[in-house]
């Protein structure tokens, strides 16, 4: 387990004065902190509001049912069935030009996975099985395209139930986020001169930056875009490792270059208003490469789950 999972603070227009940028300088030598701050990035944290009121811009939502084309299928792992549908983002409304990746201009996006609802959880999505990776889906529908909302697909099983999510809907706010501790760039960058001279290790002189780091770590994430919270390890190189394969060696150089290209797509953790559990109080991660992102290939986003 990692730890130290990702930390969010709130953004602010003098981004050089905020919390994370002040731990960093406190704590850290000039030359230090200037590298560990160049690693963080702007997300849009989604945050539940169950009663939403005026004043609230409400961006999307978690569970409830999908707004899908007429001719659209309900998206499904074949050979063992329909998917969950777990949430869905407005993009036009989503502050997407505080970002650093390329979302649509407008548009929805939802999010589908296998949650074990009809087998009891006998078949999972593993990154490393290509085979399962149908178990996972983003389905992008552009503005104008008329919608609407789909039912739960039948199960011919009297003994299985499939029950959509209680439906909660969710506001964004911009955000600083810092990479996961244990990511090799930010080894890299906390340690003197840039030399990691222990892979399993933090400099001694990074102790007391850390422990407040971790003191305001927070206990659920959703978010579109920065850096994903960890549960376990940096998901982008649990992503390279599907993508090169179960058989590569995690210490294989192409497993850290692999993981330089892929960018998170959205976060969606573990939530009690939406009765959401993965795992044990887990996450689900969708990450993406930026050039498909930037041409709408929502069909190559891949998935990983991390719990505890």
């Amino acid at each position: 387990m990692s730890v130290v999972r990702c930390i969010i603070i709130g953004m602010t227009q003098n981004t050089s004065a905020s919390p994370l940028h002040d731990l960093a300088r406190k704590h850290l030598p000039a030359d230090v902190a200037e590298r560990w701050i160049g690693l963080l990035r702007p997300a849009a944290r989604l945050v539940a509001v169950p009663d939403p009121g005026p004043q609230d811009v409400v961006v999307g939502r978690l569970g409830g049912l999908p707004a899908l084309p007429e001719d659209a299928a309900w998206p499904v792992w074949e050979g063992h069935g329909p998917l969950s549908f777990v949430a869905s983002v407005d993009c036009a409304v989503l502050p997407a030009g505080a970002l650093d990746i390329a979302l649509p201009a407008d548009g929805t996006l939802s999010f589908f996975y296998f949650d074990g609802q009809i087998d009891d959880g006998e078949a999972y999505v593993d990154v490393d099985d290509p085979e399962t990776w149908a178990g996972a889906q983003v389905v992008h529908v552009p503005a104008g395209v008329p919608v609407a909302e789909r039912a739960l697909p039948v199960i011919d099983d009297e003994d299985v139930e499939f029950e959509a999510y209680p439906e909660v809907p969710l506001t964004a706010r911009v955000e600083w986020t810092a990479p996961d501790s244990w990511h090799p760039d930010v080894m890299t960058a906390l340690w003197p001169g840039g030399e990691v001279k222990e892979p399993n290790s933090h400099p001694e002189e990074a102790g007391a930056f850390l422990d407040e780091l971790w003191d305001l770590e927070r206990d659920a994430d959703h978010l579109i875009g920065g850096h994903a919270n960890p549960v376990q390890n940096p998901v982008e190189y649990e992503i390279a490792h599907g993508v090169l394969g179960r058989d590569t060696r995690w210490d294989d150089p192409r497993v850290a270059e692999e993981a330089k290209g892929w960018t998170l797509l959205a976060q969606i953790d573990t939530d009690g208003d939406a009765d959401m559990m993965w795992g044990d109080c887990g996450a689900l991660y969708w990450l993406i490469r930026p050039q498909d992102l930037a041409e709408l290939r929502f069909d190559r986003a891949m998935f990983t789950m991390q719990c505890c």
